[in-house]
């Protein structure tokens, strides 16, 4: 990454404005004193690409396409291939989320052209354009000829806007009269009511996009007050005809011999009238000094990698440079229903664009802690916003439930992924206790310790069927779990392994119910207690504890932390069968270990929570070190290549996960297995393929031979393999 030099570092009344313009919910992190020479870190994902469809993506709902985003913006970019001549002299898209979709708005909206005397310049007239990704920035060089030189910088100013930079050089003898002029054209949506929802409109600044309200629950959502709009710093004059439209500059360039002339430009992308004004205020504040902008954005980004990089060995860095840009490419700000940042799973799956999930939130606040402390405060507070209380008036009941998934639209405002049918496997603990090594703040912890308390306090009053003090994963009193069936699901995507043979109602898992003492439904259970859910809660227990002391609430602690020794005590005891020297579920009645369903990785979390004893985890090891077992080609399958259900290619029954794979490595190095979590770790980063290349980090991989699966660009795989790549526990 190149470092700015020091004229274009900020003032402090600069530094000012820019916390005042920054990300709506989250402050510009502070700027360092001094530049520092960076490695090269460019390219570390391919963004190349033009789209040639609004839809983006083919029949599993991925675009191929990856993009560049940054500060939470809802809107991203790519770039042009060496080649494709129709678009040189912009950057691809924008890619913009419609609420909750992603949707190209053009191949490149904002394609700039140079012209001498009338005629235009080509930009490819001497050597060949090149186009790169640098953290933080996208880059195009064009040489145009007799000492002409063209260079474009994308960058994101705010959580709404992109600021772009275009350079002319001018390297000749002659100076040279220019005109410049910018032009593109609306991809439209092929469908109706979505085909007709973006139209053009000239600007005195610029060019603009409005967009008609279409309310497509499960494809294209807008209120009808939604704006891209592009701002020049210029004078400029737009026409517009139909789906395209032309920019001119108002006075032609004139640049002498050695000279630079700089063009720069805001592309903001808006929901709200409200935000639009404020975004267009913002706007002028960042073209009025581009400069302080540009140096502060590649001085955050200087520290984001080095935070990312800090105890990764050199030869992995890069890899570890991937993982940070796939977790801000997938950052989205507050908007809708979304009251504070956090992480998407993906920008490139159409499902997951426009939503956040519990427990992909802790994880990634894990890893985000390493680069951006106050975003991972963010995201963990974006959960938490919507904790069920006891006032609430449709299901106090789950006083203290953390809903699975929630999305820019609620159900009243139409939105169909929003989802309160269950909840997440108990991790927030862990996730706040990461945050707060990162950031140091006790304010943080003071605010989330009754939430999380209550969170614990909900899993025993409503998931402990029982009484015995273990829980099952299971579904609370829903529209949507009007069936057995239907509890049984919404307990399997409580416990995140959604398919995983565990949970197949023909190996006989089915539900029960739950009644408080008065008789009134609390939610159902299933009828088997899951290793993993306790395992978790002893954890959480032993975080809980840790989160009292810090914030002087000693007996509190002492009481969290012999509960969280009984919990592990009751694992150890119950959860693990010496014939097959694993972990596994018990039957709820008999409290048998379900070992017929073959093992999975899940009986691996108790060497990483600390819940196995020294012999047991001799014995899983042996398991997780087996070839024939877990050691596949790409080590830590989500189930046992041994078991009878094994599916290497099938979500949760075989594929590998790397969050699965971090507490497996981390379970390990916990009970003195380094030199296997070693050998089992660079099996993993050598044998993924595309991992340590350029191509993107994936929801999941073929334990056996590497291949990508599902979802690219996905955060919690970015997160976690943050720790892997050092290490640690």
């Amino acid at each position: 990454m190149t470092v700015r030099p020091y004229a274009h570092r900020p003032t402090r009344a600069v530094l000012a404005a820019l916390l005042l313009v920054g990300s709506a919910g989250l402050a510009a992190p502070s700027v360092s004193a001094a530049p520092r020479p960076a490695p090269d870190y460019s390219d570390v994902l391919d963004l190349h690409g033009t789209p040639q469809a609004a839809l983006p993506g083919d029949d599993e709902d991925n675009n191929p396409i990856s993009t560049f985003s940054d500060r939470g913006a809802w809107h991203a970019y790519a770039l042009p291939e060496v080649g494709d001549r129709a678009a040189y002299g912009g950057f691809s898209g924008p890619l913009y989320i419609a609420q909750e979709y992603p949707w190209w708005l053009s191949k490149a909206f904002s394609r700039m052209r140079l012209t001498e005397g009338g005629r235009e310049l080509a930009l490819d007239a001497g050597d060949a354009p090149r186009f790169t990704s640098e953290p933080g920035r996208l880059v195009e060089s064009y040489d145009l000829g007799r000492g002409l030189t063209l260079r474009l910088e994308l960058r994101f100013a705010t959580d709404r806007s992109a600021l772009v930079r275009a350079e002319v050089r001018n390297s000749g003898s002659v100076a040279r009269t220019l005109g410049a002029e910018w032009s593109g054209s609306l991809l439209r949506p092929e469908k109706t009511p979505m085909r007709d929802a973006p139209s053009l409109k000239a600007t005195a600044h610029g060019v603009g996009v409005d967009f008609a309200k279409v309310r497509e629950k499960w494809d294209y959502l807008t209120d009808g007050t939604e704006r891209f709009e592009v701002t020049h710093k210029e004078p400029v004059r737009t026409t517009v005809e139909g789906d395209r439209y032309r920019t001119e500059s108002a006075a032609p360039v004139r640049i002498a011999p050695g000279g630079v002339r700089r063009f720069d430009w805001a592309e903001s992308y808006t929901f709200t009238d409200a935000e639009r004004s404020r975004e267009a205020r913002r706007a002028r504040a960042v073209l009025a000094a581009p400069d302080a902008y540009v140096a502060a954005g590649d001085d955050r980004w200087e520290r984001y990698v080095a935070g990312v990089t800090r105890g990764v060995p050199v030869e992995r860095r890069r890899t570890a440079v991937k993982a940070l840009e796939t977790l801000v490419g997938n950052w989205r700000s507050a908007a809708g229903r979304l009251k504070h940042d956090g992480v998407t799973p993906s920008i490139s799956y159409k499902w997951f664009t426009g939503g956040l999930w519990a427990w992909d939130s802790w994880k990634q606040a894990v890893g985000t802690a390493r680069f951006y402390p106050r975003l991972a405060q963010s995201q963990i507070r974006s959960m938490f916003d919507w904790q069920i209380t006891a006032d609430d008036k449709e299901r106090p009941q789950d006083a203290g439930m953390v809903p699975d998934a929630l999305f820019y639209n609620d159900p009243e405002r139409g939105g169909g992924n929003w989802n309160e049918r269950n909840s997440k496997p108990p991790m927030a603990s862990w996730a706040v206790w990461e945050t707060y090594r990162g950031s140091g703040d006790r304010a943080f912890l003071r605010e989330l310790y009754p939430k999380l308390a209550a969170y614990q306090a909900w899993w025993y009053r409503n998931r402990d069927h029982d009484h015995d003090g273990l829980a099952e994963y299971g579904a609370t009193v829903d529209p949507a779990n009007d069936s057995t069936e239907e509890r049984r699901l919404a307990a399997a995507w409580e416990s995140g392994l959604d398919n995983a043979p565990r949970f197949d109602a023909k190996l006989g898992t089915s539900v029960v119910a739950n009644r408080a003492a008065d008789g009134t439904l609390l939610g159902y259970s299933l009828t088997q207690e899951s290793v993993d859910l306790n395992a978790y809660l002893a954890q959480d227990q032993t975080y809980l504890a840790r989160i009292a002391d810090a914030v002087g609430r000693p007996g509190e602690a002492a009481k969290w932390r012999a509960k969280s020794e009984a919990t592990s005590a009751a694992v150890r005891a119950k959860f693990y069968d010496p014939a097959d020297g694993w972990f596994h579920d018990i039957g709820l009645k008999d409290g048998a270990p379900l070992s017929d369903r073959g093992r999975g990785i899940e009986g691996a979390v108790p060497l990483w929570t600390g819940a196995a004893s020294e012999a047991q985890a001799a014995r899983v090891r042996q398991r997780l070190t087996d070839p024939g077992e877990f050691a596949t080609h790409v080590p830590f399958p989500t189930v046992s290549k041994a078991s009878p259900y094994f599916d290497a290619t099938a979500y949760w029954r075989g594929p590998v996960w790397f969050d699965h794979a971090y507490v497996a490595l981390s379970g390990l190095r916990r009970y003195g297995y380094a030199k296997d979590a070693d050998d089992l770790t660079a099996k993993l980063l050598t044998h993924t393929k595309g991992l340590t290349g350029d191509r993107p980090i994936q929801e999941n991989y073929d334990p056996l031979t590497g291949a990508p699966l599902n979802s690219p660009n996905f955060s919690w795989s970015a997160a976690l393999l943050l720790p892997i790549l050092s290490g640690e526990k």
